[in-house]
């Protein structure tokens, strides 16, 4: 006799758990699905987690134990919608703070200068602090606008769009090279991890339409007040814990089998058998883990997409020398080489600072390729010049401690044509579905990417027929 439907509960393991994995997990349990989520590491969060750090022996403050470090500086904005949804999900959406209005604080020579939003609809709303930017001449400036308007114009869907270098399309829009280092690549290199001419022109494309071209508010900055530990990997296991679901840490998953009407999935610990498989980790492990023919995508996908890394530096100093929440400039370390893109983070009240004379400091280096194989001793050499001048403060402060940390493979390569080997949701094979920052969201890699790819893979989830479990194989009709 035929189970019904709704007698049937779909056993769902899912593999990974970074946004991705969480968002597609607690979608199916909260749905009353049977879930499993397998991770690797010994805690959840993925790209996103915190990390505790001694303070030195000789830094006397009350708070002996140490300080909150985050591994990246991971922002959002305003039409973040996804990934809003799930921190309401988890109950940590007030321990994050949102911009009442785009503001991004930029170093200059003169000063700092605001780029801004103001009251008109958009594009005009930052027409105010463009017209007023002083790393643009005046002519830059008009021709800023110019390549906006038509950028807001660009099919971000289309496969032109992702074959073209951004690049090379502000070159053909009348962008002058000093543009684009000035203000282009200012704000594209940290949401896409890539300078413009190592950029799809689809992606930059989403980045600009959606963050500052089509609404006003859509492009106001937001950040975590808490260490991200807390606010996703800990929030996450709690709220899965309550909605039923099993959490499996620092497990690692081997293999996928396919039999019998079911996926076969194995660990260290045994076999785990599923009625429906979400993968959810970064690519290379994907691609090991699928079976043959599972995409229809081109063969070596994953290493096409390849990884771009970011690399933060972190300085613990014993008096205030950033008064913004954060500031952005644009520094020279070596001659003739690439201007590299600093943006300096007060991360004191977040890593349980607040209240003392200290103040701790990280700095955002993405598109890192030349700088993350370098020894700490030399980037401590090569930035403390041009930070000195972001906070002519730091000069006659004491750096107490300074450190690195690297995400060598932070994000897929968003050259142009990785739109083409990104994967979609679903595979060719049934109840396998992918999620990941790096699937086909449409978005460049960012937590909202992730999470939409999360939620996209629990609908296909849920939209497949439940296996009868009261006879092996057997699909309810």
């Amino acid at each position: 006799m035929t189970a019904s439907r709704a007698a049937v509960r779909r056993r769902v393991t899912v593999v990974g758990g970074g946004l991705a994995g969480i968002t597609a997990a607690l979608r199916c349990a909260d749905a009353g699905c049977d879930v499993t989520l397998h991770e690797a590491r010994p805690r959840l969060g993925g790209q996103t987690h915190s990390f505790r750090r001694r303070l030195a022996d000789d830094v006397a403050t009350d708070h002996d134990d140490g300080f909150w470090v985050d591994n990246g500086q991971h922002v959002f904005l305003r039409c973040c919608t996804a990934y809003e949804g799930l921190l309401e999900r988890l109950g940590v959406a007030r321990q994050t703070t949102v911009q009442d209005r785009l503001d991004i604080a930029v170093r200059t020579n003169d000063g700092v200068a605001h780029l801004r939003r103001g009251g008109l609809p958009a594009p005009l709303h930052l027409a105010s602090s463009l017209l007023r930017f002083p790393l643009l001449a005046p002519s830059e400036r008009i021709g800023f606008a110019r390549a906006a308007r038509a950028l807001a114009r660009v099919d971000a869907a289309s496969p032109a769009a992702d074959a073209s270098s951004f690049g090379e399309w502000l070159r053909d829009h009348g962008q002058s090279e000093h543009a684009v280092t000035a203000l282009w690549d200012l704000v594209g290199v940290a949401a896409l991890n890539a300078r413009a001419d190592d950029a799809s022109l689809a992606l930059a494309a989403t980045v600009f339409q959606r963050g500052l071209l089509r609404e006003p508010a859509a492009g106001d900055i937001g950040w975590s007040t808490v260490p991200l530990q807390q606010l996703h990997g800990d929030a996450a296991e709690t709220a899965l814990a309550a909605a039923g679901a099993h959490v499996c840490l620092r497990s690692k998953v081997e293999a996928l089998a396919a039999g019998q009407g079911r996926w076969h999935v194995v660990t260290a610990t045994g076999i785990e058998p599923a009625d429906v498989v979400v993968l959810a980790a970064p690519p290379a492990v994907t691609a090991r883990l699928l079976p043959a023919g599972a995409l229809d995508v081109p063969a070596g996908w994953a290493s096409s997409l390849g990884a771009s890394p970011i690399v933060n530096l972190h300085l613990l100093v014993d008096r205030r020398v950033l008064v913004e929440p954060f500031l952005a400039g644009i520094a020279a370390t070596t001659p003739g080489g690439r201007p590299e893109y600093l943006w300096v983070f007060d991360r004191t009240t977040l890593a349980g600072l607040g209240g003392t004379r200290l103040q701790y400091l990280a700095v955002s280096l993405s598109a890192a390729d030349e700088l993350v194989d370098l020894p700490s001793r030399v980037l401590r050499q090569r930035f403390t010049g041009p930070l000195e001048s972001m906070l002519p403060g730091l000069a006659h402060a004491s750096v107490l401690d300074f450190f690195v940390t690297r995400e060598r493979e932070a994000t897929f390569r968003p050259g142009a044509g990785s739109n083409a080997v990104r994967p979609g949701t679903s595979t060719r094979l049934p109840r396998l579905h992918l999620a990941g920052a790096w699937t086909a969201t449409g978005w460049p890699a960012t937590m909202e990417g992730a999470v939409r790819s999360g939620d996209a893979a629990a609908r296909a989830v849920l939209a497949s027929p439940p296996v009868d479990t009261a006879a092996r194989g057997r699909v309810v009709a």
